[in-house]
């Protein structure tokens, strides 16, 4: 188990810290040449870049700084591809993530200025297929709630990316079984969900999907030639960056893409600085490019203006000049040493992004890097900010530097960890009692195997090996294909399972929310057919059949007994209190005898 994305307003991740040695010898290169003259604004700015690289161990990036409506800076660092040494350019295509949540709000902005939609009218008028867990929201969720996260649902992130699937209507269905950790309108908080049902009111409004909308309608107008909204296409381009992320704290490791076209609304769309040069100039010119208004200046006012408060109170030691912190329609909006910002950052697998905003001073930045969970965007902007605002130069990169660096010892594993404080904790069941499909409504299913007495959990994006920590309690670490498993990292999400009174074992738990997460075990009824035949024993035979899906057992001179799975290959009689049976198999998993276990004693009766 991976997460190649976090928060958009997380500022760094723990396994970014530390000097990379191999890069102090390797070169990094500065390619393709800014369209003016250096401004001197920037001078020493490009050492700056390669300094970030090194010491944040990234492959490689591209920073574009536009004013007014000018591109005054546009450069690749590095490498797009850090194995085959190929270098970054400006028309480099990179994964934006949740920068793309901009580009969908304002595709319902023009539905809204065309009189398609309104913004304070319940969304269920506009699509119905989107239902909620109780009649307060159904009756009162709004196209402007869901814009600025303040629907009282908390993220589920690991529902569409642990859980993926290829069915947008799939995910839609899932949010009727999320349930509100916060009243209605009470507090920001952060939902992927919402912006692919925004997409999806995109979709129903226009009779188009949401990527023909944004390609006809932003794409296009804004000279966006290189962009797309899929991965498939991002692997088609010549010029696309390979995603990493570091390993060991220093080790530049490929991943693999990460397809998210399903909640692609809320964070699939691929570009460079070239185009995003151009969707910047058109929000810092009041919704117009090149003299055309393709956004109204009543959305792009309203979308970088406070719609809900993201936090409150007073300002930090380490941030005194943060004022506030709100979000808009897809723009995260603060301060910055008196300067107003709108700016909204990006993540997913190998892929980290900020699109900066100084709307009042004319300034807009775009900063793609191909890291995962990325610090250099923050870095870069603040120091960008620095030089064109002529503000007193302050080292932001030994400054996040030095606290990511602390924040990695105050979260080093601990010594008297759950195995050391807790005597005989060891595994006390055969781990063939585990296996099963476990499902929760607002997730999907994953699937509990075992081989040579380990555990594996299965989901739709991959197989985790399930490492005992105590009792019933499993530490996930991803399993590849290749390499086997990899314990270099350790996500904060652990297995937790629960049994019933009799001892079996009925659900388990991930710690996948605030709250522990319960995923209840699933009854396969198409698989029991296996069991189907005639047992013998003392020259009396036994029937086990199928009635439709229900597996039944008919003993000669008694009833049909209902069978009711309790674990693998274990069943109880429905109709008889304390009388079970379990089903033995061979080496080759084939069923050759069935166990009677009754008050009295155990019986094996034998498959003919």
């Amino acid at each position: 188990m991976k997460f190649g994305y976090l928060s958009d307003n997380q500022i760094y991740t723990m396994k970014q810290v530390s000097l990379y040695l191999c890069l102090l010898l390797a070169p990094l290169l500065a390619s393709a040449q800014s369209p003016v003259k250096e401004d001197k604004r920037l001078a020493g700015f490009d050492q700056q870049i390669n300094a970030l690289l090194k010491d944040w161990h990234a492959s490689g990036l591209a920073i574009a700084i536009v004013e007014k409506d000018k591109v005054i800076y546009a450069k690749g660092f590095g490498y797009r591809d850090y194995e085959k040494k190929l270098p970054v350019t400006t028309s480099t295509l990179f994964a934006i993530g949740s920068c793309s949540k901009a580009f969908t709000g304002s595709l319902l902005g023009m539905q809204r200025e065309e009189g398609k939609l309104d913004f304070e009218t319940p969304v269920r008028n506009y699509m119905p297929e989107l239902v909620f867990s109780n009649d307060e929201l159904n009756s009162k969720v709004t196209l402007k709630d869901m814009m600025s996260h303040r629907t009282g649902l908390p993220r589920y992130d690991l529902s569409w990316y642990l859980f993926d699937t290829p069915s947008r209507d799939t995910l839609l269905h899932r949010i009727r079984y999320m349930i509100p950790n916060e009243p209605f309108r009470a507090k920001w908080q952060y939902n992927n969900f919402m912006y692919l049902a925004q997409g999806m009111v995109v979709e129903k409004v226009s009779g188009k999907s949401w990527e023909d909308n944004v390609k006809t309608r932003i794409f296009g107008p804004l000279e966006m030639k290189s962009s797309n909204t899929s991965i498939e296409d991002l692997k088609r381009s010549p010029d696309a960056a390979t995603g990493y992320y570091v390993k060991k704290d220093s080790i530049i490791t490929k991943t693999a893409y990460k397809g998210i076209d399903a909640i692609g609304p809320a964070g699939s769309i691929n570009s460079n600085i070239n185009d995003m040069s151009n969707w910047v100039t058109t929000w810092l010119n009041g919704g117009k490019f090149k003299g055309k208004e393709i956004l109204s200046q009543r959305y792009t006012r309203e979308a970088m203006s406070p719609q809900m408060i993201v936090d409150g109170g007073f300002p930090t030691k380490d941030a005194p000049d943060l004022h506030f912190s709100c979000y808009g329609y897809g723009w995260i909006l603060g301060s910055y040493r008196g300067h107003y910002l709108v700016e909204h950052g990006g993540n997913i697998d190998g892929f980290s992004a900020d699109v900066c905003l100084f709307p009042t001073d004319s300034i807009g930045i775009v900063i793609l890097v191909n890291q995962s969970v990325s610090v250099i965007p923050r870095v870069a902007t603040k120091i960008i900010a620095d030089r064109f605002f002529e503000l007193k130069a302050r080292d932001w990169n030994d400054f996040y530097l030095t606290r990511v660096k602390a924040a990695k010892g105050g979260n080093a594993p601990k010594k008297d960890s759950v195995q050391t404080r807790i005597k005989g904790a060891d595994v006390v069941r055969p781990a063939a009692d585990y296996e099963g499909t476990f499902a929760n409504a607002a997730y999907g299913r994953f699937k509990i195997s075992s081989r040579k007495d380990s555990l594996f959990a299965t989901y739709p994006i991959g197989t985790d090996y399930l490492k005992h920590v105590a009792y019933d309690i499993f530490q996930p670490y991803s399993v590849d294909s290749i390499k086997g498993v990899d314990t270099t990292v350790e996500v904060p999400v652990r297995v937790q399972f629960f049994m019933n009174t009799e001892g079996e074992i009925i659900s388990a738990g991930m710690n996948l929310e605030e709250q522990q997460v319960v995923f209840t075990r699933q009854i396969d009824n198409a698989s029991f057919i296996k069991y189907a035949g005639i047992y013998e024993i003392n020259k009396m035979e036994i029937k086990i059949y199928l009635r439709g899906e229900q597996l039944m057992m008919f003993v000669p001179g008694q009833q049909d007994y209902t069978l009711i799975s309790t674990g693998t290959d274990k069943f109880k009689l429905k109709e008889l209190n304390g009388f079970s049976v379990e089903f033995n198999m061979n080496d080759k998993k084939e069923v050759v005898s069935v166990t009677a276990v009754q008050p009295n004693g155990r019986f094996v009766a034998k498959k003919k």
